[in-house]
């Protein structure tokens, strides 16, 4: 977990941009990371507007082991959940990119429909899962749910097989993790309460009709 967090942090080409992207996803605070590493408050607020340059490569470990720290001091929820294991059998294909990509941009690439254009397309994602929708009806537990999640929760789900498109967007309601986009490939249909659902959360809806595999290999270019 170390060398994946403190890898993309060095690799990035907006170094405290992913800084922020990993505090985030720890849910800890500027200030709050500041007074662990025993920085002066404005470091961190530095590093990620830019202000200072980019951290060396002892600044990046610190940080990486204070946000770990940090989240093992309150039980290791984010380490637990970053613990994948096998991947599960509603999972088509998972990955990361190495650089985020814009929504619009993302959405362009996919050739899709937005189906909620009063939602913002401003989002960023950083990988995206596919997901057999039938199977994670069926056979997906709460734990398991993690795992569609892979290493950031700001991804693309992509849903196949999706018949109205209530299930995916209630279980994305119900979960306190969030994706950054919610695509249904060919759906059926998609009733006015997935719909309310996506706005609600703020989160764009896509409609896709390319097949899955031309999608894989669309975005295994960008990982």
């Amino acid at each position: 977990m170390r060398e994946k967090i403190a890898g993309e942090i060095t690799l990035s080409s907006d170094a405290g941009k992913t800084i922020r992207k990993w505090r985030e996803e720890f849910s800890v605070s500027q200030q709050e990371l500041a007074r662990h590493l025993d920085f002066s408050p404005s470091v961190i607020s530095d590093y990620e507007s830019g202000r200072r340059k980019s951290p060396g490569i002892s600044i990046v470990r610190r940080i990486v082991d204070g946000l770990i720290e940090l989240d093992e001091h309150t039980g290791g929820e984010v380490l637990k959940r970053y613990d994948m294991g096998e991947k599960h059998d509603c999972i088509i294909s998972i990955s990361e990119f190495n650089t985020s990509l814009p929504g619009d941009e993302f959405m362009e690439m996919m050739e899709g429909e937005n189906l909620t254009p009063h939602v913002p397309l401003d989002c960023h994602i950083h990988g995206y899962t596919i997901i057999d929708s039938i199977k994670a009806i069926t056979a997906l537990s709460s734990f398991d749910y993690l795992k569609i999640y892979g290493w950031s929760s700001e991804r693309a789900l992509i849903f196949t097989g999706v018949k109205f498109g209530r299930s995916p967007m209630v279980a994305i309601r119900a979960h306190p993790l969030k994706p950054s986009m919610v695509c249904y490939h060919r759906p059926e249909h998609v009733d006015a309460l997935a719909l309310k659902l996506a706005s609600l959360e703020k989160i764009p809806l896509i409609k896709i009709d390319m097949p899955v595999g031309t999608i894989i290999d669309r975005l295994r270019k960008l990982t």
